[in-house]
């Protein structure tokens, strides 16, 4: 008998087109299941003022819980650090563009910008990093999904918005992006670019299956990655970057801690092995606050 398998994505165009991207591979390997995507429109789909920060990512976690679907699909960056939970996640496919980009006028790029420029994003850790590359941008808070800030970017006569890389291509909107910024001085977030599936721990039968899109490598960056974030107590409101490499054997992890006006920064560089994830982000936490990162912390508090 094929066994149909529930799953849980938020009711946005880039959330669905993640899902399908997921579900793609899965399909073409004729596993004998087949796939029934269930939207969850979330308070935080509704609107900005509707519903906490972790809204969506919770609706989803609940639903999987309760058995109302058999598996959901995250953009890693949206999960909480220190999950509340019980579901894991069991799968991490292979990492997209982990960069921010700048969408703007044609031949733009963040220093080219006019003194004084509005540029649009809601993230806090965005906008540390904007204001630390240039101190005389004006960040504006804006919200909504990927269609809806690039249409802000016309209608608020912003100078441009920034967004993730991996979204805009994920939408077939690559040719939007006036720059790609540089990681040197804008780390994404823990789990940017990567997405993440969760599952119940109790069904192994369904872990089996999702080893099939599992990328080991991608996996353990994240895990560094979100195991950083955790050490740190960090939430979706702290400005901080992190960012994790698999090369030749070896997990290396940079991460960095932003005063909210860009002045100050609390940076640092850990290496270990892969399997270790957990371990390299957690040094590499403690030894952030060791040189300060915890006055950043509180006064952002």
């Amino acid at each position: 008998m094929t066994r149909t398998l529930r799953v849980g994505s938020r009711q946005s165009p880039l959330a669905l087109r993640q899902t399908e991207l997921v579900l793609a591979p899965l399909r073409r390997r004729n596993l004998g299941v087949t796939f029934e995507v269930v939207p969850i429109v979330t308070a935080g789909d509704q609107g900005p003022s509707r519903g906490g920060r972790w809204d969506f990512t919770d609706r989803l976690d609940a639903s999987l819980e309760r058995g109302e679907i058999d598996l959901a699909v995250h953009s890693a960056k949206d999960l909480p650090s220190r999950p509340e939970r019980s579901v894991e996640i069991v799968a991490v496919p292979r990492r997209s563009d982990p960069r921010d980009a700048l969408v703007a006028r044609p031949g733009s790029s963040l220093q080219r910008l006019p003194s004084g420029a509005r540029l649009g994003s809601s993230s806090c850790r965005r906008r540390a990093q904007l204001l630390r590359s240039r101190p005389d941008l004006r960040v504006v808070e804006i919200h909504g999904n990927v269609g809806t800030r690039l249409e802000k970017l016309r209608t608020w006569d912003l100078d441009g918005v920034v967004l993730a890389v991996a979204g805009l291509e994920r939408l077939g909107l690559a040719d939007c992006i006036s720059q790609r910024l540089p990681l040197s001085s804008f780390l994404p977030p823990p789990g940017q670019g990567a997405l993440a599936v969760e599952a119940r721990p109790s069904d192994r039968e369904l872990h089996r299956l999702l080893c099939a899109i599992d990328h080991v490598p991608s996996r353990r960056c994240a895990q560094a990655e979100r195991a950083f974030a955790a050490e740190l107590g960090a939430d979706c409101d702290t400005p901080l970057g992190a960012l994790a490499r698999v090369k030749d054997g070896t997990l290396t992890l940079r991460g960095e801690v932003i005063a909210a006006d860009g002045q100050r920064t609390v940076r640092g560089l850990r290496k270990g092995r892969p399997e270790r994830a957990g371990s390299v982000g957690r040094a590499l936490a403690r030894e952030l606050l060791e040189k300060g990162a915890d006055a950043l912390l509180s006064a952002g508090a």
